[in-house]
């Protein structure tokens, strides 16, 4: 019988480990990570360190090695027949450019990102790097700088290559790097672009797919598609919502041409996250968070309040009764202790997570009240009281 109720117990326990699940979605990504910009804190991922192929994500690490190495965005260049080769055989996206026609740099790079035009990729290597050879070395420095071990850049287009790969967390890592830079932000985050000369206009490639699919998910500002037979449908993409940054990668997502299934499933991740979550104000700076004991003044005690709000990104059903702080500082006030005088450190928690961390600082000052210091050393002030006076009545018996 013991037997038999051990069995069950461990029965029981493999029962409930097997289904408690972590958060999953309906989604064909193979590979996702979903951060809050905001606290560079990871909502959600998915096989986000396995390598593979990244499609024209590739390109976003192409514009970060251009803008850091050309300064003069609006300088004159000229296509050449270089720029064009193999692209018709490998039934490449381009931008519509042509042979011997007279663009900027910047024109390449909307070129580059907005329409993920495969002659922009071959004209910038050439143009930066001096050939796609010396440019592409560039990139893999470039990866190497930011510490990633798991990216190799073998092209500047983003060709199905065993040698040209990423992982979802080192893509992010590529993409908010990028970010960083006003200038790619502002392109990966425009609608529609028109060239220097006016001969062509770029459209977003994600806000094509979501006007042509009716796709309600206006919240993403922009970002970067890339699609081969074999990455899949990929997407680097940030949205905003209730005040919300986010960044999200996707990889490997279905490509059968019947749906845009990187922006979906994207969507389906947004979706979630922002339906259920949002910035909750823990404790704000009008809170009565713990009071301090004061001595030798009227006012027994000091409230301390908190310099700023404690916003945390948390559930929208989150509980209360999880958050807690620690302070630690001092016990005691006095009127030695002046109004702007750091008191101690509080650190805010939730679900033992720590959340924030303010210093505390009296806000008032503590005047100094003789009654009550006299109340609170009576027992001190009899003392010497009764010491000095049996001194007295010994000096004058001696006398």
């Amino acid at each position: 019988m013991k037997r038999f109720f051990k069995l069950f117990f461990v029965f029981l326990l493999l029962f409930l480990f097997i289904n408690v699940k972590a958060l999953e979605f309906d989604i064909s990504a193979k590979n996702v990570i979903l951060y809050n910009m905001d606290s560079n804190e990871i909502l959600y991922s998915k096989n986000e360190n396995e390598k593979v192929m990244i499609a024209s994500l590739t390109k976003i690490m192409t514009a970060m090695v251009v803008l850091d190495n050309q300064d003069n965005l609006d300088e004159k260049v000229t296509l050449v027949k270089q720029d064009f080769e193999g692209l018709v055989e490998e039934n490449l996206a381009t931008a519509g450019f042509q042979i011997n026609q007279n663009v900027t740099y910047n024109d390449l790079l909307y070129g580059l990102l907005l329409p993920s035009g495969a002659e922009c990729a071959k004209a910038l290597s050439r143009l930066v790097g001096g050939s796609e050879e010396k440019f592409i070395k560039m990139m893999n420095e470039k990866a190497i700088s930011l510490g990633l071990k798991n990216t190799h850049f073998s092209n500047t287009i983003g060709l199905d290559d065993e040698e040209n790969y990423s992982t979802a967390k080192e893509m992010a890592t590529i993409f908010n790097k990028a970010l960083e830079n006003k200038i790619f932000k502002k392109i990966i985050t425009t609608k529609k672009y028109k060239t220097s000369d006016e001969s062509l206009v770029f459209r977003s490639s994600i806000n094509r797919n979501i006007d042509r699919y009716f796709i309600e998910a206006n919240y993403i500002q922009g970002g970067k598609t890339g699609t081969t037979d074999n990455a899949g449908l990929c997407l680097a993409s940030i949205a905003k919502y209730n005040d919300v940054n986010y960044m999200l990668v996707t990889l490997g997502s279905i490509y059968d041409k019947k749906s845009p299934h990187h922006i979906m499933d994207s969507k389906v991740i947004y979706d979630y996250f922002m339906k259920n979550y949002s910035n909750k104000i823990i404790y704000s700076t009008k809170d009565d968070l713990f009071k301090i004991k004061v001595k030798y003044s009227k006012k027994n005690k000091v409230t301390a309040h908190l310099s700023k709000d404690v916003v945390s990104y948390l559930p929208n059903n989150y509980d209360k009764n999880k958050v807690r702080y620690d302070y630690d500082g001092i016990k005691e006030l006095s009127y030695l202790n002046k109004k702007g005088e750091k008191l101690g450190t509080v650190k805010i928690y939730y679900e033992n997570k720590l959340i924030n961390t303010q210093n505390i600082y009296l806000n008032e000052n503590i005047e100094f009240n003789l009654f009550c210091f006299i109340k609170d050393n009576i027992l001190t002030i009899l003392s010497i009281i009764l010491m000095l006076s049996i001194g007295i009545f010994a000096i004058k018996r001696r006398h």
